[in-house]
């Protein structure tokens, strides 16, 4: 863990395990972290990533719930910490590093041990997208990680979650389901 916590607070991203995939996360308000993210990815910032968090505590600084009507933020609310990523209104903390080309922010409070402990670790949310280069299959073990991005980043340890399939994605204005 002391690794991780190095590459938090030192501008540096790393790989880490998942509910269901390996992702590659950084400190949320590192530009130069998030712009390695994507150079390895090889992802255009305009997409936007996910924050996932230990906590609905660790998220509200980035996001503005209020701005939905009650029953929505207590249907995104009661489903986590769950497999469930919510696109909620951002706040002005929100760097558009994270957010995209968008108003609203992926964020999704987990339920996987390890991502739990590494969150309340830095107090703070971490970025999560897919630990793979665009186009290829999300790296599914740390060998996988390696194969994909050499030793250029941190690995923390752990086995992957339950799920089969990545988070379910909802939009907080529309209720749509954008990816199931």
């Amino acid at each position: 863990m002391q690794a991780f916590k190095h590459a938090f607070y030192h501008n540096q991203c790393f790989a880490y395990p998942t509910e269901a995939v390996f992702g590659l996360g950084c400190d949320p308000m590192s530009q130069i972290a998030m712009n390695e993210i994507l150079r390895l990815k090889s992802r255009p910032v305009e997409k936007g990533v996910i924050l996932i968090a230990a906590s609905v505590e660790q998220i509200m600084p980035f996001v503005h719930l209020e701005k939905l009507p009650l029953k929505i933020q207590q249907k995104a609310l009661q489903s986590w910490p769950g497999p469930f990523t919510w696109l909620l209104p951002k706040s002005k903390l929100t760097p558009s590093w994270v957010s995209g080309d968008s108003d609203l922010v992926a964020v999704r409070v987990s339920n996987h041990p390890l991502v739990q402990q590494m969150c309340n670790l830095v107090n703070s949310p971490m970025v999560s997208t897919s630990a793979n280069p665009a186009s290829l299959a999300p790296a599914r073990s740390s060998e996988e990680v390696r194969d994909y991005f050499g030793n250029e980043l941190v690995i923390v340890e752990g086995s992957l979650g339950e799920q089969q399939t990545p988070s379910t994605i909802i939009n907080g204005l529309s209720l749509e389901t954008l990816r199931a």
